[in-house]
């Protein structure tokens, strides 16, 4: 029963399919809503980043978010049926 697990990625896997295909000309979805390219110029220039790496980075990261999610509410019901 992991939902948002699979949600959240799928959100990313979207995300990063509106972006191949040129639905998003100039970048801002991706750019927006990708955390870990939030943290890319930083480190180096946005333009020689490997952008199936980049994509690669964005659906794990939106399914760890996901993964994170679950895990609290897990916790949350386990601790709520204990009391």
């Amino acid at each position: 029963m992991r939902k948002f697990t699979i949600v959240l990625t799928l959100i990313g896997a979207a995300l990063c399919l509106v972006h191949f295909i040129g639905l998003d000309p100039k970048n801002m979805l991706l750019f927006s809503f990708s955390v870990p390219l939030w943290f890319v110029p930083i480190f180096a220039d946005i333009r020689d980043v490997n952008l199936y790496f980049a994509y690669f980075l964005t659906i794990v990261s939106w399914g760890l978010m996901g993964y994170a999610i679950d895990w609290y509410v897990q916790k949350y019901r386990t601790r709520r049926h204990s009391e």
